[in-house]
């Protein structure tokens, strides 16, 4: 792979979205990693240094609260932008997400794979 493409995490346990996600992305010239489940997440970020996470909220075993708060308690993992993607349009959720360290919050049914790339692109400042 090409070394100058930015690593985009996907941390989504909902395969088809997992997938469509992650090409969207190289469609746009990132290098998509997939990881279907928390635990998994926090592993690759570890192993990959990602310049961005998409993150799902609601996974079970490990959730997107939980994956961003290790992140942010690591080295490795501080300066991993975050956008948060979850089906829960609540204002308290979001607050709990902002206050775990994420930078964004996506409500899926809100939002295009388009949207996505675009917010992508924007944390990352290109």
């Amino acid at each position: 792979m090409d070394s100058d493409k930015k690593k985009i995490l996907i941390v989504e346990d909902e395969i088809d979205l997992l997938d469509a996600l992650a090409t969207a992305l190289e469609y746009e010239g990132f290098e998509a990693l997939k990881a279907d489940g928390g635990k998994k997440g926090i592993e690759m970020a570890k192993d990959e240094r990602p310049a961005l996470a998409i993150v799902d909220i609601s996974m079970p075993k490990v959730n997107g609260i939980e994956v961003i708060k290790k992140y942010k308690e690591h080295d490795w993992g501080k300066d991993i932008k975050i956008i948060v993607m979850t089906a829960l349009d609540d204002l308290e959720k979001m607050a709990e997400v902002m206050e775990a360290g994420g930078d964004e919050y996506v409500v899926k049914t809100k939002v295009t794979l388009g949207d996505i790339v675009q917010k992508v692109k924007d944390k990352l400042g290109m």
